[in-house]
């Protein structure tokens, strides 16, 4: 696994959306965005998770951060998972892991004893020159927000 570190350019790419919307990096140009990966929609630490950001999501635009949320899922799971919780910030649909080999996050895991290749938790906060800042690897799911915010 080959993992961005601060300091790294972040790569180019296009994805759709959970609206089937392309979502562009050159979109963020002179932004702070936050690029959040999540192993799956809908199950329990990644629900927490998203929901954490979602409930301090004032908090972080405040501080000039733009959101957004990557798994390997369609974009049907990530329409339901964005409308059943109401996220305001968008979900890729990296269902060809373009953003996540991109980012080095798709790697060999361990869960009950098993070990499967899978997508690694992570978060990379990226300043407005596309550089990223920050990579938080040990993400607390349900206190991800306050991560974010206190570095």
């Amino acid at each position: 696994m080959n993992t961005l570190k601060a300091g790294d350019a972040v790569p180019h790419f296009k994805v759709n959306d959970q609206d089937g919307n392309p979502i562009d990096s050159n979109d963020f140009k002179g932004k702070k965005w936050v690029v959040f990966f999540y192993p799956a929609a809908s199950t329990p630490g990644c629900t927490a998770e998203a929901c954490d950001l979602r409930d301090h999501y004032g908090e972080l635009q405040a501080k000039g951060y733009h959101l957004v949320g990557v798994s390997a899922d369609t974009e049907r799971k990530q329409k339901n998972f964005s409308t059943k919780y109401e996220f305001p910030f968008p979900l890729l649909a990296d269902t060809e892991k373009d953003v996540i080999n991109a980012f080095g996050v798709w790697g060999p895991k361990k869960f009950m004893g098993r070990e499967y290749d899978g997508i690694h938790r992570m978060t990379f906060l990226i300043n407005e020159e596309g550089v990223v800042d920050h990579v938080i690897s040990k993400v607390k799911t349900k206190a991800h927000a306050a991560q974010i915010l206190e570095l």
